[in-house]
C-alpha cells in the first residue's frame, strides 16, 4: 500500500498527470479554434469532384471542344456564382469569372498570386519562359522582350508586314473563279505564325513546323500522361522537333553577330528584331540559350494562336452584320483614296492610326469572343475575395 501511496505522490506520476492534461486542453482548444475558424473563413462553393481528379475529365471534355466557357464555366457561374472551387488536375482551383475578378488578381501579380500553370503546359511551354519567372527574373526577361513588342518596334515592320501579308493572299487565298473555300482560321493561324517567324525571328516559316507547333497546342492542357498514343506524348515529340530547330537558329544567329563584334547589351540593339535582342542577351550572359528558346516558343504560341481566333471571329462578325461589313469597307476605301504614296500598297503606321472604325470593331469583337479563356495563377497568402477565403496554395483561374 505505502508503495502505491509513495508512486501516486512520486514527481514522475504528477508530471504524466499534469501533461496528459495539458495534451486533451491543447487538444479541445485546438479543435474549438478550427471549428470557429471554418465558421469565420468561407471556402466558395462548387465541388471538388473525386480525389486528385476532381473534375479535371470534364475540363478537358470541355477543352478538345474549344468549349471551356460554354460547358464547364458557364453551367457553374449559373450554380454557384462568379467564384467557385473544384480540382483539376491534382489541384484544389478557384474558378473567377468578371471584371471585377480579372482586375483583383492581375493587380495582386506577385502580391497575393504568382503563375503557376498546369504540368503539361509548363512543360510545353517551357519552364525557362517569362510565364515561369517571378521577381527580378521576370522583369530581367520582360526587359529584354517589351521594346520588341511594343508600338514603336511595330511601325518599321508594317511595310514588311504587309508584303508577308500579300505574299499570304497570292498563294492560299488567290482564286479567279470564286470557287475556292478557304479554312479561314486555320488559314489565319498560318498566316500570324509566318509574321512571327519573318518579321520578329527572322527565320523562314516552314509548314512542318507550323504543323508541330499545332501537335504541341493539343497537348498544352491534356492530361500529362508521357507514353505512346497519348496528346501529350505527341505533344512532347513536336516540341522537341520544335526545339531543335529554334536552337538552330539562335546558334546561327549567335554566330553572325559575333563575327559582326554585334556584340551590345540587349537594350542597346534596335528594337525591331526580337531575335537579335534575345541573341544578344545571350553573349551577354543575360540569360541562357534554354531561356531564349522557350521565350520563343511561349511567344509563337501566344502570337499566332490569340491573333488568329480574333481574325477568324472578326470577319464572322462582319459577316453577320452587313451595315458594319460596309462602314468597315467604307473607311478602308476612304483611306486608301487619300493616301500620299498612292502607288505603294504598303500600309503605313500613319494609315493604321487612322483605322479608328476598324479598331472598334475588333476590340468589340474580343469583347464577345475572347482570345484566351483565362489564365492560372497560385495564392502565396491566404486571400479574402467577395466574401470568401482563397487558401494559400490553393490554384486560381480567372476567366474573361
Amino acid at each position: 500500500m505505502a508503495t502505491c501511496i509513495d508512486l501516486a505522490i512520486s514527481p514522475f506520476a504528477t508530471l504524466l498527470v499534469a501533461l496528459i492534461t495539458f495534451l486533451i486542453v491543447f487538444a479541445l482548444e485546438k479543435k474549438r479554434k478550427t471549428q470557429r475558424s471554418n465558421q469565420v473563413r468561407r471556402t466558395p462553393p462548387g465541388e471538388t469532384g473525386l480525389p486528385w481528379i476532381g473534375e479535371t475529365m470534364e475540363w478537358y471534355r470541355a477543352q478538345i471542344k474549344n468549349r471551356v466557357f460554354e460547358d464547364f464555366i458557364k453551367p457553374r457561374v449559373q450554380k454557384h456564382g462568379t467564384t467557385f472551387k473544384t480540382r483539376l488536375m491534382g489541384s484544389p482551383t478557384v474558378i473567377v469569372n468578371g471584371v471585377v475578378a480579372n482586375r483583383f488578381f492581375l493587380s495582386n501579380e506577385f502580391k497575393l498570386v504568382v503563375s503557376s500553370w498546369p504540368t503539361s503546359s509548363v512543360q510545353l511551354m517551357g519552364k525557362n519562359s517569362i510565364m515561369e519567372k517571378i521577381g527580378e527574373q521576370h522583369r530581367s526577361i520582360r526587359g529584354i522582350l517589351a521594346p520588341s513588342l511594343g508600338t514603336g518596334a511595330l511601325e518599321p515592320l508594317v511595310p514588311k508586314i504587309c508584303e508577308v501579308v500579300k505574299a499570304h493572299f497570292i498563294k492560299y487565298w488567290n482564286d479567279q473563279q470564286g470557287e475556292k473555300i478557304i479554312p479561314l482560321y486555320r488559314s489565319a493561324k498560318f498566316l500570324t505564325f509566318t509574321i512571327m517567324c519573318e518579321c520578329l525571328l527572322e527565320t523562314k516559316a516552314e509548314e512542318g513546323i507550323f504543323e508541330c507547333f499545332e501537335k504541341v497546342l493539343e497537348g498544352v492542357f491534356s492530361l500529362p500522361l508521357n507514353f505512346p498514343g497519348t496528346s501529350f506524348w505527341r505533344a512532347r515529340r513536336a516540341r522537341a522537333n520544335i526545339e531543335r530547330v529554334l536552337v538552330n537558329v539562335v546558334r546561327k544567329k549567335r554566330e553572325e553577330m559575333e563575327q559582326q563584334d554585334y556584340i551590345r547589351s540587349s537594350h542597346e540593339v534596335g528594337a525591331t528584331s526580337l531575335l537579335s535582342r534575345l541573341v544578344s542577351a545571350l553573349i551577354q550572359g543575360e540569360i541562357t540559350e534554354a531561356e531564349v528558346v522557350d521565350n520563343v516558343v511561349l511567344l509563337i504560341f501566344a502570337a499566332h494562336d490569340t491573333t488568329s481566333f480574333a481574325i477568324a471571329m472578326t470577319f464572322k462578325m462582319l459577316a453577320q452584320h452587313p451595315d458594319c461589313h460596309s462602314l468597315f469597307l467604307q473607311e478602308h476605301m476612304e483611306i486608301k483614296r487619300n493616301r500620299s504614296t498612292k502607288d505603294d500598297d504598303n500600309l503605313t503606321m500613319e494609315d493604321l492610326k487612322k483605322m479608328t472604325y476598324t479598331w472598334q470593331v475588333v476590340r468589340e469583337t474580343i469583347r464577345l469572343f475572347p482570345p484566351i479563356f483565362g489564365s492560372f495563377r497560385k495564392a502565396i497568402e491566404d486571400i479574402e475575395f467577395e466574401g470568401f477565403t482563397i487558401t494559400k496554395g490553393w490554384k486560381v483561374l480567372w476567366t474573361a
